[in-house]
């Protein structure tokens, strides 16, 4: 791995391309850890939401756990081996979110950066398929749903696409692979 920059801490906010929110995203890596924790307000389909998030993750940025929670009491806890095998808090397996190494959450550019870090992907890497774990902010409801990423400059930019091609973005991004411009959706403040 070397397209990005190593860090101990970083603090970053987006702002939603349109409508009123903010993130406040604050990610601190020690020993074999990588910590994100943030706490986001914004609107889904015109309801408003406040959650906050904490996901850890090892150093090679494979998800390990993963914590949300709304201003209005709703809770989100599942722990994950790293290798897409997924329990819930009293440890049950969830083998209908096998396969999923990264989420997705809905409210953050983010869990972009997971599969960024993760797959370190140059140009000649081509395209990557992924199942994600996905989390809306409004049901808090979680789904596997097919990713893929490309690289179009080493470090710099991806792409990102729906699998069923619904969407596409080009993600421009930092020295340490967070998102710098999520096209109609989150600006970096």
């Amino acid at each position: 791995m070397g397209a990005f920059q190593p860090f101990e801490s970083h603090v970053v906010r987006w702002r939603p391309a349109s409508g009123d929110g903010l993130e406040h995203l604050t990610v601190t890596a020690k020993d074999d850890s990588i910590v994100a924790r943030s706490v986001v307000i914004g609107e889904r389909g015109g309801i408003p939401y406040g959650v906050r998030y904490t996901i850890a993750c090892d150093s090679s940025w494979k998800v390990q756990s993963l914590d949300l929670e709304t201003t209005a009491g709703q809770e989100l806890h599942l722990q994950s081996d790293g290798n897409g095998r997924w329990t819930d808090t009293d440890g049950r397996a969830r083998p209908d979110f096998d396969g999923c190494i990264d989420v997705d959450l809905a409210g953050t550019p983010f869990t972009n950066t997971l599969p960024i870090r993760r797959l370190d992907l140059d140009m000649n890497d081509g395209t990557v398929e992924l199942s994600m774990l996905y989390i809306p902010f409004d049901t808090f409801a979680p789904t596997v749903d097919g990713q893929r990423y490309r690289c179009l400059e080493s470090g710099r930019l991806f792409r990102y696409e729906a699998a069923d091609r619904s969407f596409t973005a080009d993600l421009p991004v930092d020295g340490y692979g967070f998102v710098l411009d999520y096209p109609t959706l989150f600006a970096r403040i």
